[in-house]
């Protein structure tokens, strides 16, 4: 398939499309991940994936990557209806804060708003994936098993 939008939704009830993402949920609060839900997963789904990248963040590596990555979770299975907030469970990645797990919006001062892409990812086997991963190393390894995909794109500005 490619990586290319299908049918599946993503939503959050702490911020809708477009819409601030709450101060909880960045660095500058809690640090929580927001609680997340996925419904219209396309038949055939094995295992999910969940991943935040803020591609307004002025960063681009020698490797061609872009952006900031603040989240990178996956092993989560295809019968999970979304996550909790501040969900502690599954494999995850390592951000570009050198952390493993969620790290919440906080774009430098006097940087404007930024939009933060959370992506659901739906692949067709449960691949053998080792905890650490970076999004990009992710989306190389899953991509031949990608089946669904979709986005919840909040922004955040620091106050």
């Amino acid at each position: 398939m490619g990586f290319a939008l299908s049918a599946m939704q993503l939503t959050s009830p702490a911020f809708g499309q477009g819409e601030r993402i709450p101060k909880r949920n960045s660095r500058e609060g809690e640090d929580l991940s927001p609680a997340l839900s996925w419904n219209g997963v396309p038949e055939g789904t094995r295992s999910l994936a969940l991943v935040c990248h803020d591609p307004d963040a002025p960063l681009v590596t020698g490797q061609g990557t872009y952006g900031f990555v603040h989240w990178v979770l996956y092993g989560i299975p295809a019968t999970a209806a979304g996550v909790p907030e501040g969900v502690r469970d599954y494999l995850a990645g390592t951000n570009d804060f050198g952390e493993t797990g969620y790290g919440g919006p906080m774009p430098p001062e006097g940087h404007g708003v930024h939009n933060y892409f959370f992506w659901v990812l739906a692949l067709d086997k449960e691949p053998e994936l080792e905890p650490g991963l970076t999004m990009w190393e992710l989306l190389a390894r899953v991509e031949p098993h990608l089946i669904g995909m979709n986005r919840l794109v909040g922004t955040y500005e620091r106050t």
